[in-house]
């Protein structure tokens, strides 16, 4: 299990919201690229980012923040929020971004996520699949598609993907604790998943349940918050959960 610290990008500024609502954010820095170097030097494999003004409108005003993250790390980053698009695609995999993000626009155009597949492959395409009270969300989790997430999940599945984000939005930002139920249903559902768990890891405790629940099965888990505020040491996280990879060999 991969430990990945992210950055939230909203009006070139690293942030956090509280369960998703654009009214309740919090800056903790002007200058997000940087983060990057903590994380490298804390031995992250791979960043985390979403542009969070793209995912809400699908215009991205967080372009040069991007770009200079990307320059800052020789890490994998994957990038979320407001990837609608095949040229948006490329834009960013021409930049560097090693995984692409697909969240609303897996719901509104599959057709899309299908083509990615077909030009990046398996393990470069990523849905993100952001749920509240059982239902996935769009739009900077603003709309409500109407979709219950395993229905969502079931055909995501189909088209071909392995990779997913699933993010708890009831979860996200107030530091109680992972749904681990909802992961473990989804292993237990798809045997080949790769799951990255979002949303409310708060402490290395939730790190060590997440890991040793799923038998080292869950691919990463996300954390921000709980970095930014002190609660949770990266570099301490990362050695401990690698220790656990290897005693599971």
């Amino acid at each position: 299990m991969k430990i990945i610290p992210a950055i939230d990008l909203l009006d070139n500024e690293a942030v956090r919201l509280t369960k998703g609502d654009y009214s309740l954010k919090t800056v903790y820095s002007k200058n997000p690229e940087e983060m990057v170097k903590i994380f490298e030097e804390s031995g992250a494999e791979i960043i985390h980012v979403v542009d969070l003004n793209a995912a809400r409108t699908g215009m991205s005003t967080n372009q040069k923040s991007i770009e200079n993250i990307k320059s800052k790390t020789k890490v994998k980053m994957e990038l979320g929020g407001g990837i609608r698009s095949l040229d948006q695609m490329k834009f960013y995999s021409d930049l560097g971004v090693e995984r692409l993000i697909l969240g609303t626009a897996a719901v509104e155009n599959p057709k899309l996520v299908e083509e990615g597949l077909k030009i990046y492959g398996v393990s470069r395409i990523v849905v993100g699949i952001d749920s509240k009270d059982g239902f996935v969300r769009t739009k900077g989790w603003e709309t409500n598609s109407g979709i219950p997430y395993m229905k969502f999940l079931k055909d995501m599945y189909n088209l071909g993907v392995r990779h997913i984000i699933f993010t708890d939005i009831n979860k996200d930002g107030m530091m109680m604790g992972p749904n681990l139920n909802l992961y473990l249903e989804i292993l237990d559902t798809f045997s080949d998943i790769f799951i990255v768990a979002s949303g409310g890891v708060s402490a290395k405790e939730d790190l060590l349940e997440l890991f040793t629940a799923s038998q080292g099965r869950i691919f990463g888990a996300i954390t921000g918050k709980a970095i930014y505020e002190g609660k949770l040491n990266l570099k301490e996280c990362i050695s401990l959960i690698n220790e656990k990879r290897i005693s599971l060999k």
